[in-house]
């Protein structure tokens, strides 16, 4: 996949974009990022990642991902928040799968410094 355009939507591969993240040695410097970086994970079925990247306080013991599941998009519909400036931010996106959407505003804290999914509510 290393070639490709990241699933995130943004129009670099996947090893420049969300795989640096979901790699390690990189963190999402943004809430929007983070939220793209998540759903690629989703995209790609790497629970691992979404763990670690989910505030403690709000994360699930495990969690079960469908392997069945085929995410095909991703649109960012607004922010609030979420900088290198802030410790807080929301996004609003919606992910389309096969089948249907998810529509959701995310919110998001820092955690000694890095940017980490709280919960959300569904918009639709």
């Amino acid at each position: 996949m290393t070639s490709r355009t990241c699933p995130c939507g943004l129009p670099e591969s996947y090893d420049a974009c969300c795989g640096r993240f979901h790699a390690g040695p990189a963190a999402a410097p943004t809430a929007e990022l983070l939220m793209r970086s998540r759903y690629c994970a989703f995209v790609r079925g790497d629970a691992g990642y979404l763990l670690r990247t989910w505030h403690p306080r709000t994360r699930p013991e495990q969690l079960d991902l469908d392997p069945r599941m085929t995410w095909t998009g991703l649109e960012i519909l607004g922010s609030t928040g979420g900088s290198a400036f802030h410790t807080t931010g929301t996004v609003t996106f919606r992910a389309s799968y096969r089948g249907g959407s998810l529509h959701e505003r995310s919110r998001f804290e820092r955690v000694d410094g890095a940017w980490v999914y709280v919960d959300g509510d569904f918009l639709d």
